[in-house]
């Protein structure tokens, strides 16, 4: 992957026709998911559809009078803080508050592409281009809410995310609880296998403490080294890898602490309340800001929860 920053001109007008051609069919997609049931908001993401095809033209139009008829492929997959996409225009039947949420979203990110690629361009003709277009992606989220509070009505629209609350679960919150799974999850095994072979609280202890320290470490410096955020909104990348770093110490240290009571078997209950609590926690965060179904939420998390607990127990025993 490349970075931003190596960018030539040439490919980051090529880089921004090909994002305004993959907005474009995903917002396709949702008008066609969404029209048998919402009829009001398909119109309104046709409108921007063929407002994203504008802009598409427009780049196009541009890089040939610059650079010619030949458009470099090069794909927001190719340059390194862009964020993967949920695949929602793929799942029938749509969920209108995920797809709206997602809209927005894409807007915020297309519209930090522009201003990010408008202050590092030299010709005055692309700088221009890029500028309005940065404009127009500002206005076009509020244009679509507008457009969406005059065609839909009270009892079909969704509470509307605003922008900082996008912000909020981008940065803190994803990363937050990535890491809470993580630490969470993954630890459950080397606890327990160490507190069923060897039945001693202060040993499990030990061996839980340095594998959420080590986790956590492992998690930080993963998350840190992601994507640096300046086209995706998601901050400042050793902010989220702090975040996330202490999140899956945090996710480990809360079933360990119960292996520092003398008594074997109330640490042992202990600890497995706390995994239970805490896998309830994360259940409930996925439902909150992920908008997971709350039984999907259970199964994913339980499960994985259950089959790394079995691991350890199986393990500590033999």
């Amino acid at each position: 992957m490349k970075k931003f920053e190596e960018l030539t001109e040439r490919e980051v007008l090529a880089l921004a026709i090909g994002l305004e051609e993959e907005d474009e069919r995903v917002y396709a997609d949702f008008a066609e998911g969404l029209r048998p049931d919402y009829p009001a908001t398909a119109a309104m993401f046709e409108g921007m559809r063929e407002e994203e095809s504008g802009h598409r033209r427009r780049l196009i139009e541009l890089f040939q009078q610059k650079f010619g008829e030949h458009i470099p492929l090069i794909r927001r997959q190719d340059v390194r803080g862009f964020v993967d996409r949920p695949a929602l225009w793929l799942v029938r039947p749509l969920r209108i508050e995920a797809v709206r949420k997602e809209a927005s979203t894409m807007e915020v990110e297309t519209r930090r592409f522009y201003e990010k690629a408008a202050a590092r361009t030299q010709d005055a003709s692309i700088r221009q281009l890029l500028d309005d277009l940065a404009y127009e992606e500002r206005e076009h989220e509020e244009r679509a809410q507008e457009l969406d509070k005059q065609k839909l009505p009270d009892n079909v629209k969704a509470d509307e995310e605003v922008a900082q609350r996008r912000l909020f679960v981008l940065q803190i919150v994803q990363p937050g609880l990535a890491g809470l799974m993580d630490g969470s999850v993954s630890t459950l095994a080397p606890v327990f296998a160490a507190a069923f072979a060897t039945k001693n609280s202060h040993e499990a202890f030990l061996v839980g403490l340095a594998a959420s320290a080590g986790a956590g470490i492992s998690m930080g410096f993963a998350e840190a080294l992601s994507d640096d955020g300046s086209l995706t909104g998601r901050g400042h990348p050793w902010v989220r890898g702090v975040i996330c770093g202490a999140m899956t110490a945090l996710g480990g240290i809360g079933h360990t602490l119960p292996f520092l009571l003398r008594d074997f078997r109330v640490a042992l209950w202990a600890a497995g309340a706390v995994v239970v609590a805490e896998l309830a926690v994360i259940t409930w965060v996925r439902r909150r800001y992920m908008d997971t179904p709350w039984v999907s939420a259970a199964l994913q998390v339980g499960l994985g929860g259950a089959l790394v607990f079995i691991t350890g127990v199986l393990i500590g025993k033999s």
